[in-house]
């Protein structure tokens, strides 16, 4: 497997720069991240990073962890779903509506990245990543508004900026447009049944199954940058 390879798939840090222990984003888009961060803080919103790069390991554990029900599986309107009443199918549909296949998540990139802004949070209030605490009831509406408004000027845009019937909207996900076409362009679904293939993943035989179809649903159908 190519340098390339390993980082389109998760299995390479080499392109990754450390904010803290557990915060790495690509190092390329450090830059323009930064010019970001300091644009919100100066209209009083303190952006933060919750998950950035996560590499393939970590990912497997999410997908696992959930397709055995330890962890749990939400749908669209935030209710959990009973995934002991569901074939192998049904379950990595549920899954994948919030949670992306091992080898195939944006954040294995460095250039995708969860944000919040917790000094929108009220005092030992505890994020949830989910869509509510971003729309117009919710504790993250002001940074839902301001990077709307202002993302895109550094580079940035939501690419599940609306349920296209694959990921579900996520309103806290933001995508480093130079690289991440980029990597899109450059991962392929080969790669992906190689790389599940390969792994100690739950629901393998049907997600290598299911693949052409997954991947187009689920990987291929994100939103397109506007600058």
């Amino acid at each position: 497997m190519t340098e390339l390879e390993k980082i389109l798939t998760g299995q390479s840090h080499q392109h990754i720069y450390w904010l803290s222990d557990n915060v790495g984003i690509h190092h390329d888009m450090l830059r323009d991240y930064k010019s970001m961060q300091a644009a919100a803080k100066a209209e009083n919103i303190e952006l933060k990073i919750a998950s950035g790069f996560r590499d393939f390991s970590r990912q497997l554990a999410i997908w696992n962890n959930k397709f055995i029900g330890r962890a749990t599986v939400k749908d669209q309107q935030g209710n959990s779903v009973s995934l002991s009443a569901l074939n192998d199918k049904e379950k990595i549909h549920a899954i994948m509506l919030f949670s992306a296949l091992p080898g195939a998540s944006r954040h294995h990139w460095g250039c995708d990245i969860d944000v919040y802004a917790p000094n929108l949070l009220a005092i030992e209030q505890t994020l949830q990543l989910e869509p509510w605490e971003y729309q117009a009831a919710g504790p993250l509406y002001p940074l839902a508004l301001w990077l709307t408004e202002n993302a895109n000027k550094f580079g940035f845009y939501f690419p599940y900026n609306k349920f296209r019937g694959g990921v579900a909207a996520e309103p806290w996900h933001l995508s480093y447009q130079p690289i991440a076409k980029q990597y899109q362009h450059q991962h392929s679904e080969t790669l992906l049944a190689h790389t599940i293939a390969n792994s100690d993943i739950q629901g393998k035989i049907e997600l290598l199954r299911s693949l052409p179809n997954l991947y187009q649903r689920y990987i291929c159908n994100v939103a397109s940058y506007q600058a």
